[in-house]
């Protein structure tokens, strides 16, 4: 076994960037259904910034080595609210009674 592949092993897995996708979004953004999509939902068309804030950040972590994208990613990571509010069961109960307390079976 080379030395490569040991040091290799040793090391935390760095995540592979590709814009491709974010390029795809934007993409698929400017396209006739995106934007009739949204505008049948939202009485409004899409205007693509946040498609192009993406491709740009992507592409700008591209010029970065991949310790410094790496360290970006993880704290970015970090930073992610959860999808899910924890609560103690006293909490949970408190907040319950508030939100459907009137509903009486």
């Amino acid at each position: 076994m080379s030395s490569t592949s040991k040091e290799s092993s040793s090391s935390p897995p760095h995540r592979r960037l590709s814009c491709t996708d974010h390029f795809n979004a934007l993409w698929f953004c400017y396209s006739p259904v995106h934007q009739m999509q949204q505008y049948y939902r939202s009485g409004f068309l899409d205007n693509c910034y946040q498609k192009w804030s993406d491709l740009v950040d992507c592409l700008s972590l591209k010029t970065k080595s991949p310790d410094q994208v790496q360290e970006i990613l993880d704290a970015r990571e970090k930073s992610k609210r959860h999808i899910w509010t924890f609560r103690t069961p006293e909490e949970a109960s408190a907040h319950w009674k508030k939100k459907f307390g009137h509903l009486k079976a």
